[in-house]
């Protein structure tokens, strides 16, 4: 970097072009290095390894080693690049030092993450002489190399998805399964929502072969920074953790700059991307080597293109960076980034992890990338070591973006992001039932893998919820009953009927040219597969030409088009049992059952915020039942309401778009897996009333998290809408692109009256009525 970070900030803010778009600039100060010691020392080849390299262990290194020598799971939440890798390697090499027959089994979300662990490992097993063997067994794997991982590797690298497919071929792992001491999970901040909650039961359905073969192995978890590591932990894995969460790694000072496109109209913003063009310039310019991130492929393609045509003279330094190039191309920009060959590189979030590309001088993130994980994942890439770096976060017309424009406070506070998952989903849990009765007989003694908390039945047997289960499944044909127990009864492989990434096997195939792109659920396909709409595939845009719902196909075929498309729902929702209230002063706050109907009736052709063109949808409603929180708005709040002359359908209306939108601060989600409805007079209560909830059959968990902290939730919607400039509602605060009334009627003022009354109640009773 050829100017510092401070005098570069400087720079900018006394230059022509500068419009007071730096809202808020944390400075991270540099922090020394804290180290700590082992109990007793490291086996000889690991102790050598370590004094080659000159690696001294942080505290935290030191900490999750000792734990994990006293036989305990560790759940270790430091930042990006602070050293976890060696945190869990160490200990497990050691174990297969000192018993050559030890196995490990590694999971990693993202192949990626898988291959770089390779390279570490293999470099570690060359350097040291211990014997690991380590292999990839996935998909890619060959099959004639498959036999010979089974029989002698000690650790096998592997995905969810993987084991999943193979866990029925147990028969096949004797050896591994019998000596596994160790399950290394990474980046678990990712095990959320849908995919969290498969996970936690195909971790079930592992552990429950661990014991068949006689091993109970040791679970190490290595997570970004979350709000609740302990419960992400339980609940992933049923066991208990020490969590190690304090840093004791070296990083030099970090300068995080808050950018705001400047107002240019009532609650409108100049373009974040020309915004991030101009910036990317700057720094090339200035010689600051920088990576920027982009939201979409072809939006990396065109602010380096648009950057390019700004600075010619430098042209040749600046590039894009996708998941679509071939291998050979990305490799070759690692390379040139590596070697500070390039100054300027766009890129979709396939830089955001697991490739090596050296440390860069700044980051800029253009919008924000949906958690704050992800945000100091993107900016961690800036400045690894030692050296200043400069992190910029280019803030969209997006209400979450905006608050943390106005309150940086919130952002660079304590985590607040919990993980969630939910280990009440009757879907996701049947499902998973039926995959471990395909793997080994169901008896009732492994009801503490799937306890009758996890399975939901109304007709179980109170005595024995779990065993009233298994015989509902096998009164279905699902399962049936011989003298070792019960077994899986279909006729297709349980593990293909289903996914981990979804809870509904109603789903629809996303077919381009013959070669199916994705599947995705029957309300993912309603809201961007339908006729008419761009549907986007790993950053390439693709034109709908039919949604067949009878054969569950949508035919797409790829097209550039400089406009996206967004489907309007409006929903309706029953009550079907409550599972909890508390009272808020005058408020009654719920969380419950709820049947919601949902209708997709026309949908928008939009470039950026602007409305081109609204065409008619033909949808048969979607009908689910799911986890909500409702709230009463009371009496006086009502009339405090109208004695105003505001609009309450409009005020409530607002609420329920607002806290929608804050909802991802709390729970790590995305804005279309929750939904909602308020009315004047609900069908149930009678009264005025605003539901938020999943926007999955049986729930994923956020209705209960936004139930558990309410009051935060209300506090933050509150600051949401008063921090924002507009007079009457806007992007940035009431109005949702879901919205099937075309946001109308909202109002603001109405909707501050009503969050105020709910900050400055306080709770005076709970009453759980499950």
């Amino acid at each position: 970097m050829t100017a510092s970070p401070a005098d570069f900030i400087n720079e900018i803010q006394h230059s022509v072009s500068y419009n007071g778009q730096i809202e808020h600039v944390e400075v991270i100060p540099a922090r020394e290095a804290k180290y700590g010691k082992l109990d007793t020392k490291l086996p000889e080849p690991l102790q050598k390894y370590l004094e080659k390299w000159r690696i001294r262990l942080y505290s935290h290194q030191a900490r999750a080693i000792n734990e994990i020598r006293k036989g305990k799971n560790v759940i270790i939440t430091t930042p990006t690049a602070s050293g976890k890798t060696l945190c869990f390697n160490l200990p497990v090499l050691e174990r297969i030092y000192g018993n050559p027959k030890a196995t490990a089994l590694y999971l990693y979300p993202l192949k990626a993450l898988t291959n770089d662990q390779l390279k570490v490992l293999r470099q570690m097993e060359q350097e040291t002489g211990i014997n690991l063997n380590s292999n990839v067994y996935d998909g890619d794997t060959p099959s004639n190399l498959r036999p010979k991982i089974r029989r002698e590797s000690n650790i096998v690298l592997s995905n969810p998805y993987g084991v999943h497919l193979y866990l029925p071929w147990h028969n096949k792992w004797v050896r591994f399964y019998s000596n596994l001491a160790f399950i290394v999970l990474d980046e678990v901040h990712i095990y959320r929502g849908v995919f969290g909650s498969n996970m936690a039961m195909l971790m079930r359905r592992l552990l429950r072969i661990c014991e068949h073969y006689g091993s109970n192995p040791q679970i190490i978890l290595s997570s970004a920074t979350i709000a609740n590591p302990e419960e992400l932990s339980s609940r992933l894995t049923g066991k208990e953790f020490e969590v190690v969460s304090e840093d004791g790694s070296a990083h030099g000072k970090k300068y995080f700059v808050f950018w705001n496109p400047p107002l240019i109209g009532k609650g409108v913003r100049d373009s974040p991307h020309q915004e991030t063009k101009d910036l990317l310039a700057k720094h090339v310019a200035n010689g600051i080597q920088t990576l920027c991130f982009t939201i979409s492929r072809k939006m990396a393609e065109l602010i380096a293109r648009w950057t390019r045509e700004e600075i010619p003279e430098l042209k040749e330094k600046i590039t894009s960076y996708r998941a679509g190039y071939l291998p050979s191309e990305r490799r070759e920009i690692e390379k040139r980034l590596r070697e500070k060959q390039l100054l300027g590189v766009a890129s979709t979030s396939a830089l955001e992890l697991g490739i090596d590309i050296g440390s860069l001088d700044a980051v800029i993130i253009s919008g924000y990338p949906g958690t704050m994980i992800s945000t100091w994942q993107q900016a961690g890439r800036a400045g690894r070591g030692t050296e200043d770096a400069l992190a910029t976060l280019v803030a969209f017309q997006n209400p979450l973006d905006q608050y943390f424009m106005k309150h940086p406070d919130k952002f660079f506070g304590k985590p607040h992001e919990h993980a969630i998952i939910d280990l009440e989903n009757p879907y996701i849990n049947i499902g998973h039932l039926m995959c471990a009765a395909a793997e080994l007989p169901l008896k009732n003694s492994d009801s503490k893998y799937f306890s009758p908390s996890n399975i939901k039945n109304e007709d179980s047997d109170s005595s024995n919820p779990f065993l009233s289960t298994l015989k509902i499944l096998e009164n279905k044909k699902i399962i049936m009953k011989n003298p070792k127990g019960f077994v899986y009864a279909g006729t297709r492989r349980a593990v293909d009927m289903v996914s981990l990434d979804s809870i509904s096997s109603d789903q629809v195939k996303v077919i381009c040219e013959g070669k199916v792109l994705e599947i995705i659920d029957r309300n993912r396909a309603y809201s961007e597969a339908h006729r008419g709409s761009i549907f986007l595939h790993q950053g390439e845009t693709y034109f709908v030409e039919d949604l067949d719902l009878d054969n569950r196909v949508a035919y797409v075929r790829k097209e550039d088009v400089d406009y996206y498309t967004e489907a309007a729902e409006t929903s309706d929702i029953e009550i079907i049992r409550e599972f909890e209230e508390k009272g808020c002063n005058d408020f009654t706050v719920k969380v419950g059952e709820v049947t919601v109907t949902k209708r997709y009736n026309k949908y928008f052709l939009k470039k950026y915020d602007e409305v081109l063109d609204v065409e008619p949808l033909e949808l048969p409603p979607i009908v689910f039942d799911t986890t909500a929180l409702w709230f009463i708005i009371p009496d006086h709040v009502i009339g405090e309401v109208k004695e105003k002359n505001l609009d309450f359908e409009g005020g409530i209306h607002a609420v329920e778009h607002a806290m929608i939108a804050m909802t991802p601060y709390f729970a790590l989600c995305d804005r279309r897996d929750i939904g909602g409805v308020s009315t004047e007079e609900h069908l149930n209560t009678g009264k005025p009333t605003i539901f938020i909830y999943d926007g999955y059959q049986g729930g994923i968990g956020i209705s209960e998290k936004n139930y558990q902290l309410f009051q935060e939730l209300a506090s933050n919607t509150l600051e949401l809408i008063e921090s924002c400039e507009c007079e009457d509602g806007c992007p940035s605060c009431i109005y949702s692109p879901k919205c099937g009334n075309n946001n109308e009627p909202l109002d603001k003022r109405a909707a501050m009256i009503i969050l105020k009354a709910l900050k400055n109640s306080s709770k005076k009773r709970t009453v759980n009525i499950r």
